[in-house]
């Protein structure tokens, strides 16, 4: 996600505000510094001197006194003797008069000019704590900010928000909307200026669901959007969407700017939170997990929630695919480049367009000379490509909103809404204009995926574009609305011609919402693909994306589609030849190289004809050996399809490739089969498995139940053995093995897990796949295909559970 760095406090005088806007230099950045908790230990001692001296002066006429807000109470000419000494710049002074300005059914006139003071003031620190200029503040010992919220000032402004929601009367007050603003700008900026106040905040849940409300009024759209946004971020619990005042009513009154606005704040509500400890990612302990919290997460409720909300699914299909009108020119790329180094949050736009709007207004009122309108300062700083800008972001919350949805538990009602809505063919249509410009295709390149990197909107886009597709594709039959009619047809004249019958999916498709034009999008991300340099990361996400078409039950003319569009050399040249080194990128394209070979006798002829030469190959072999966690669902899916070749020797064209195909040959040796078992099972342990290396242990099953199908399951048992004394630790590995084993059982035989996945890879039926298990499970010391035959007296250490939690 994108950090919000929307500063919404400006300066008394607009034009200055705007001016200091950009003027600022590269990118906004947003520190937090100078809270309690973060002081000297030093300025914490003068800060008790300080009230300590306060309390003396007063003596026993006065006495330290909170008022009902929580203000500081002392007398006005303490303050004002103790205000420069103190370096409190008339905060304290401010305070007092906001508050006595401020009680119920009083004018408010006065206390918003009170506040307009304190805001200046709290702005221009604001402003340099987001900008490069920050050293200033960061040497100040007293932040205005923190004097602020010493003084009672956070808990003041939250009182004079939620008044009107506290009275008894029946006609609610209503409060100005600048000051509303003024109020929530201030707010925002002592969140980000001095820790603590955003998780103060954040506890009170009257006041999170309060800000909700605040969110009807277009004015103060932004600025609640933004504190709401910061709020959420650090809140320990998950807010539960249901518990918003007719969250359905006010999704539904936005416009599609705040729609798109508002998906950054469910971003945060419909994504399960990132426990950011490797080690809570291990699939033991969220098996763990998972026995512990057996209802719905909060994130899953919220899910179902906006699912419920009526025309939600539609309006966000509109947003993400309508187009944009953009500007052309050969300076376009470039003004584009100047604006995104430092607007990096769509709530940044919005503020400048809106700022924009106010002054086109306020021009127009003055002089109905439309000349002077287009001729005035702020429209040269608004470019028309800060538009197209603006639409990309917009897209981003919006994708990402889609992809969360697509991967939870409501995936099918999901798919069938994106399915109507014609979200697919949308993103067709928009794909060569916005999404994949030709001219932006190589002048990037995008951090590690797994990085939280300083994205630039584009680049983000992209990557939430991919990611959406690979999540529309992964075992759906709904992938092949990423085709158009024509490419349709292709699939049903390739499975005609092997005479075999469509694939069930392919033939149930409904023609009316597949993509339009002379290309689907599947094919135009193909043709992207092949063009992308070598180091950049969009080849890890565009491999994902194209990966997930092809997983599931396997079919041969899916494969032929891809393989006569030239992506088997295209992976090999990147895996052999272009000296890609991203372990990243090289295992996204293992992993769709062995969706694209599987059981496709055709595409390892190809693959001999680019691998002709001794040096390539041993490249390649090399490239798979540096990391078998990465190559392993490759090494899987060679021996599965030696396996099936094997046995069809009545054809002559399959024959003919398994005499003449290295990569067939290599792998039918035992002994490099063997090589391959012993790694595998070597490189992992109960303690470290996680769904990323976990299919080094499936893979491991796979070698061995091919072995038990021909009664070899001994002899590789045997050897596992064997190499055990060889290395001089006996009972290391087959100990290891079978603790793997036993986690195996209680993983997949969970009856929440979803064991098709295994049986769709494999073309092995699970029952096998269970039986395996059990056979090498076995406590019988006699039985020959039992793991603990193998493993001698003295070494056995099979009585530890290392399963328990």
């Amino acid at each position: 996600m994108l950090l919000n760095f929307a500063i919404f406090s400006f300066f008394p005088f607009p034009s200055f505000s705007l001016y200091f806007l950009f003027t600022c230099t590269a990118k906004v950045f947003i520190l937090c510094i100078h809270s309690l908790n973060r002081m000297t230990e030093s300025s914490l001692s003068l800060q008790r001197v300080i009230c300590f001296e306060v309390f003396c002066l007063c003596g026993s006429a006065c006495v330290l006194l909170t008022g009902p807000s929580g203000t500081l109470q002392l007398p006005g000419g303490l303050l004002q003797e103790r205000d420069k000494p103190a370096k409190w710049h008339g905060i304290p002074d401010l305070l007092q008069k906001l508050h006595e300005s401020s009680h119920p059914n009083s004018d408010l006139s006065h206390a918003h000019g009170y506040l307009k003071s304190l805001s200046s003031q709290l702005s221009v620190e604001a402003m340099s704590f987001v900008t490069e200029d920050r050293t200033k503040a960061q040497e100040s010992t007293f932040p205005n900010t923190y004097t602020f919220d010493l003084f009672g000032g956070v808990d003041l402004l939250v009182e004079i928000l939620m008044r009107p929601t506290l009275t008894m009367q029946k006609k609610k007050p209503k409060m100005n909307d600048e000051l509303v603003k003024d109020c929530l700008s201030v707010l925002y900026n002592c969140c980000i200026c001095t820790e603590g106040v955003t998780k103060s905040l954040a506890a009170r849940d009257d006041f999170v669901l309060f800000l909700f409300t605040l969110m009807t009024n277009k004015k103060t759209f932004l600025q609640t959007a933004t504190l709401i946004e910061d709020i959420l971020g650090v809140k320990k619990e998950m807010i539960q969407l249901e518990g918003i005042p007719n969250l359905s009513g006010l999704v539904q009154s936005f416009d599609q700017q705040q729609l798109a606005n508002f998906c950054r704040i469910l971003s945060v509500t419909i994504s399960e939170p990132d426990v950011g400890n490797d080690d809570k990612h291990t699939l033991l302990a969220k098996n763990a997990q998972q026995k512990r919290n057996a209802s719905p997460s909060r994130a899953e409720v919220n899910q179902v929630t906006l699912l419920n909300i009526p025309g939600f699914i539609e309006r966000l299909c509109k947003l993400a695919t309508r187009k944009v009108s953009e500007a052309t020119g050969a300076n376009f790329l470039q003004e584009l480049e100047d604006w995104y180094t430092w607007l990096d949050n769509a709530l940044v736009l919005d503020a400048l367009m809106q700022m924009a709007t106010e002054e086109a207004e306020q021009s127009s009122t003055e002089s109905s000379d439309e000349s002077s309108l287009a001729t005035s300062p702020l429209r040269h700083r608004l470019p028309q490509s800060m538009k197209t800008v603006h639409e990309i972001m917009y897209k981003v919350e919006v994708l990402y909103v889609l992809c969360v949805l697509l991967m939870g538990r409501q995936r099918n009602q999901v798919h069938k809404m994106l399915a109507e809505f014609r979200l697919i063919p949308g993103l067709n249509n928009l794909f060569d204009k916005l999404i994949w410009r030709k001219y932006t295709a190589s002048n990037h390149v995008v951090h590690g995926q797994n990085e939280n990197c300083d994205c630039s909107p584009e680049i983000s886009f992209k990557i939430q574009f991919l990611r959406l597709l690979q999540s529309f594709s992964d075992h759906h039959e709904n992938k092949y609305l990423l085709l158009n009619n024509q490419e349709l047809n292709e699939l049903s004249a390739i499975s005609m011609k092997a005479n075999i019958p469509e694939v069930e999916a392919l033939v149930n498709t409904d023609r009316s919402l597949v993509c339009d034009g002379k290309k689907g999008l599947l094919t135009r991300l193909l043709t992207v693909m092949k063009r992308e340099p070598p180091d950049s990361s969009f080849r890890f996400w565009q491999a994902r994306a194209v990966e997930s078409f092809l997983r599931g039950a396997t079919s041969y003319a899916d494969q032929m589609f891809l393989l006569k569009r030239g992506l088997l050399e295209h992976i090999l040249l990147c895996i052999i030849d272009s000296g890609c080194t991203s372990r990243d990128v090289l295992q996204s394209y293992f992993d769709l190289l062995g969706e694209l070979m599987k059981f496709n006798i055709d595409a390892f002829k190809r693959f001999n004809k680019y691998v002709n030469t001794p040096e390539k190959f041993q490249a390649f072999l090399t490239q798979i050996n540096s990391s078998l966690v990465d190559s392993n669902m490759l090494v899987r899916c060679i021996v599965l399809s030696l396996d099936r070749f094997e046995s069809q020797t009545e054809d002559v064209k399959v024959m003919e490739v398994l005499s003449e195909c290295c990569l067939l040959s290599y792998v039918a040796r035992v002994e490099n089969r063997l090589s391959f078992l012993f790694r595998l099972i070597n490189i992992i342990n109960v303690q470290t498995l996680t769904q990323e290396n976990v299919s080094c242990l499936n893979t491991s099953l796979v070698i061995l139940m091919l072995a038990r199908r021909k009664a070899k399951l001994p002899f590789y048992l045997n050897a596992l053995r064997e190499k055990e004394y060889t290395e001089k630790y006996p009972g290391c590995l087959l100990n290891n093995f079978h603790n793997l084993l036993r986690f195996w059982q209680r993983h997949y035989l969970n009856k929440d897990k979803d064991s098709t996945c295994l049986e769709n890879s494999s073309c092995i039926p699970f029952s096998y796949w269970k039986e395996t298990v059990s056979v090498l499970l076995g406590s019988d010391r006699t039985s020959r295909c039992a793991i603990v035959s193998y493993i001698d007296e003295p070494f056995m250490d099979l009585d530890r559970d290392l399963l328990e939690d």
